[in-house]
């Protein structure tokens, strides 16, 4: 049996991202352990979610702290004491400082549900489908201490279609969060990952040339 990466996952949501990484693990498919979850809202749902699967969780509310570093000192304290490998991020509203990241090198990494570098921040999806673009899609990246800035590790592209509403594409993306950020994960578990300059090559890797994609498809073009 292969060792279990023992990850940290960081939430302030629902969680569903988190309960994606529990499904892929339960289903043995991911060779990670989630040692703690950490919300800063204490009516997160991903709270219940890791209470259901009896993963360890804590909160830790950031308004009784004097400023972001002190915050993220207690943090980056809990998941050290847990032994904590990698720290995933999943929907967790708060940006790191520059003292968290530095305990966790190159160990952090987040997903934005937009193709990066464009439309970094919040609300991903709707600043894609208000600008119009054909394609959108989500990005796992390593964070650094920029908004949705980090080095890319995987991306799922997601076409716009004239159908679509803001709902609708931002459904369809949340489903390849699902299968890209586990996937991440693995690469990381399996020690595949390196990182050259801004460049994330994963080693070993299976490639195959893949057609472009048009969208609007072509018309005997």
């Amino acid at each position: 049996m292969s060792k279990k990466l023992p990850i940290g996952v960081l939430a302030s949501g629902s969680g569903s991202n988190l309960q994606s990484i529990i499904d892929h693990i339960e289903q043995g498919r991911l060779d990670a352990v989630i040692r703690v979850v950490i919300s800063n809202n204490p009516d997160a749902y991903a709270l219940t979610r890791a209470k259901k699967h009896g993963i360890p969780f804590v909160v830790i509310r950031h308004q009784e702290y004097p400023d972001r570093e002190a915050f993220d000192g207690q943090m980056a304290e809990i998941l050290l004491s847990y032994g904590i490998e990698l720290v995933v991020m999943a929907g967790f509203m708060r940006v790191l400082s520059p003292q968290f990241l530095k305990a966790f090198p190159q160990r952090v990494i987040n997903i934005h549900p937009a193709l990066l570098p464009s439309f970094p921040g919040l609300h991903g999806q709707q600043q894609a489908f208000n600008y119009g673009v054909k394609f959108s899609g989500c990005t796992v990246h390593f964070a650094d201490d920029g908004v949705d800035s980090g080095p890319i590790i995987i991306q799922a592209v997601v076409p716009v279609l004239e159908t679509d509403t803001e709902d609708s594409l931002a459904a369809r993306i949340l489903r390849e969060e699902h299968r890209i950020y586990p996937q991440a994960i693995q690469f990381y578990a399996e020690g595949r990952i390196a990182i050259r300059n801004r460049q994330v090559k994963i080693k070993d890797l299976q490639e195959f040339d893949v057609p472009a994609i048009h969208n609007p498809p072509l018309e005997g073009f």
